[in-house]
């Protein structure tokens, strides 16, 4: 069956099965390995992207459901100007470990920034509820996120440039009062 799928921005056409999962579609058929297949029963939340701007298991999309729409993954999450505060935020305050369930993390916290800019640490932790973690206790991806929330609500007031790395990022939280760990 052919499809075309427009995955970061760019249309993909190809003939696949009808039974081939969306995260084998991304992982094997385009090479965009930074989607993790972990349970394949929907449990871990490591398959997260987007589908048509909602975050979906790809474990559990067929690629033929993802046909004329769009798809958002983990490789497409940073800009022209640099990496997306989400990404940022997970490096500043040490979000991963191991790093495998970090993808769908990510695109779940871009997703609940995008719809909630000022998320509490309950508003986190639900959105974040269908994910496993195996190496953390989930507080340095909490607090990730909310940096990463934390430093958008300021660079709203002051647009990102191409200068804009995470040091200064990290002068910008300390000018305003925030505490960063790094």
């Amino acid at each position: 069956m052919e499809i075309s799928v427009t995955v970061n921005g760019q249309v993909h056409r190809r003939e696949v099965e009808p039974r081939l999962l969306l995260v084998h579609f991304l992982r094997d058929t385009l090479g965009l390995t930074g989607t993790h297949w972990g349970c394949d029963t929907s449990n871990c939340g490591a398959c997260v992207v987007w589908l048509d701007e909602v975050p979906v298991k790809s474990c559990t999309v067929l690629a033929v459901m993802a046909d004329g729409h769009r798809v958002r993954t983990v490789e497409g999450l940073a800009g022209k100007d640099g990496l997306d505060p989400v990404q940022q935020g997970f490096r500043a305050c040490h979000g991963l470990q191991c790093g495998f369930c970090t993808p769908g993390m990510m695109m779940t916290a871009r997703w609940l920034i995008d719809h909630n800019p000022d998320p509490s640490e309950e508003d986190i932790r639900e959105a974040i509820s269908g994910q496993l973690c195996r190496c953390t206790g989930y507080e340095n991806i909490v607090r990730s996120i909310r940096w990463a929330a934390e430093q958008e609500a300021v660079t709203v007031a002051a647009p990102r440039t191409e200068e804009t790395t995470v040091d200064t990022v990290r002068e910008t939280a300390a000018d305003t009062g925030k505490e960063v760990q790094a």
